[in-house]
């Protein structure tokens, strides 16, 4: 097989691109706007940070480390929204777009889990390719007729 197409891996990272964005924005919304955004303060800094993990995870072309983070953004935001830290509005608003970046990462997973398999099969078909030529070429060790043993041979050789 050939080697990933370097397109195949620039989409993968235009779909990170997207996701990091998708939860900046709303990282960023958390914290902006009128008193009343929905979410109290304490609550919207730990919900940025755990966006912030989500977004360097997506800059690092990490899918696997990114939808981690994005499992720790959801728990947190069941806790802070179980003690009323958020309301029901702004908890949907921030899942859609929770949803929206994980499908965007397990997409992105399934292109790099791709990528990393045919770079596997590529490698491994190279090996094979370098090992048989190696036997090919291997000089052939001369051959020893040892039929008779040493019979008839040294002191005790009856």
């Amino acid at each position: 097989m050939s080697p990933t197409p370097k397109h195949r891996r620039r989409s993968a990272g235009a779909i990170y691109l997207k996701a990091a964005t998708a939860f900046l924005l709303a990282g960023s919304l958390a914290a902006c706007g009128p008193a009343e955004t929905g979410l109290q303060r304490d609550a919207a800094r730990q919900l940025q940070e755990r966006v912030l993990g989500v977004s360097q995870a997506a800059a690092n072309n990490d899918p696997a480390g990114g939808l981690a983070a994005l499992d720790t953004l959801e728990a947190d935001l069941a806790s802070v929204a179980g003690t009323g830290q958020v309301s029901e509005e702004r908890w949907r608003s921030i899942m859609t777009a929770a949803t929206a970046v994980r499908s965007d990462l397990t997409a992105a997973k399934a292109v790099a889990d791709a990528a990393a398999a045919e770079d596997a099969a590529a490698a491994q078909k190279q090996a094979d390719a370098d090992a048989a030529q190696k036997a090919i070429t291997a000089p052939v060790a001369p051959t020893h007729d040892d039929s008779k043993g040493n019979r008839g041979k040294g002191k005790n050789g009856d």
